[in-house]
């Protein structure tokens, strides 16, 4: 038999990037889908919904990109905090970070004897990345990127806001509510699904997640944008 599973350094940054990627293509299709809609139920001038679906779509790139920039930067100084900190204490006081990480594998299940030779082997082969592993579960030469992060939040909240934003554009105007709602379904489905293949967690459940909230989203702002359309008009 092969084992498959991935045990690649890569592996935490990855999922960071797709966990931006997929949050920004949903709310990109949500956020934007929903604002179209609301404007729709609002108004049928063109014009006027193109022009607010776009202020929303780069209006959302923005704000997704640099939110993502700023939590990820935060995560990222955490963690370099933490390990300067793991390096002064081994530089400082060894042998009580060599029986902490004993004691760390003792928990774990090994016995004593070999906890401590598995803790003295991995000391002096790297002592920062087995004490970054073992206690704050970070590996040093993987932090996450911000950068990475951010662009891959930028681009797919784009490509996930051109997907409603076309829909509603390009078809006449008795057909824009219902069929900017299906292409959103669709698309949601779809991420719902790619997230969860890649990930390895249940599609099902994944799929109905995205579907219910765009819907639910959808409908709230259609309502609202109905309601003030009717108020003003």
């Amino acid at each position: 038999m092969t084992h498959h599973e991935p045990h690649d350094e890569v592996t935490g940054d990855r999922m960071n990037w797709l966990r931006a990627g997929v949050l920004g293509a949903n709310d990109g299709i949500v956020s934007t889908a929903s604002l179209v809609v609301g404007v729709a139920g609002a108004t049928t001038d063109r014009a006027q919904i193109l022009v607010a679906g776009l202020a929303g779509l780069f209006a959302g790139a923005m704000s997704m990109a640099s939110g993502e920039y700023v939590s990820v930067s935060s995560q990222r100084d955490a963690e370099r905090a933490l390990l300067a900190q793991e390096r002064r204490e081994l530089r400082d006081m060894p042998e009580q970070e060599l029986e902490e990480l004993k004691e760390i594998y003792e928990d774990k299940g090994l016995d004593e004897q070999t906890a401590e030779e598995v803790a003295r082997q991995l000391t002096e082969h790297d002592a920062l990345a087995a004490h970054a592993e073992a206690e704050l579960h970070i590996d040093p030469d993987g932090l996450t990127n911000p950068w990475g992060a951010a662009i891959a939040s930028f681009v797919s909240f784009t490509v996930g806001a051109l997907l409603p934003l076309a829909a509603i554009a390009l078809t006449p105007t008795g057909l824009r509510v219902p069929i900017t709602v299906a292409a959103a379904v669709l698309t949601l489905a779809l991420t719902g699904f790619v997230s969860a293949r890649l990930s390895g967690a249940g599609k099902r459940r994944a799929v109905v997640r995205n579907v219910v909230g765009g819907l639910i989203a959808m409908g709230v702002t259609y309502a609202i944008g109905s309601l003030v359309g009717q108020s003003i008009g």
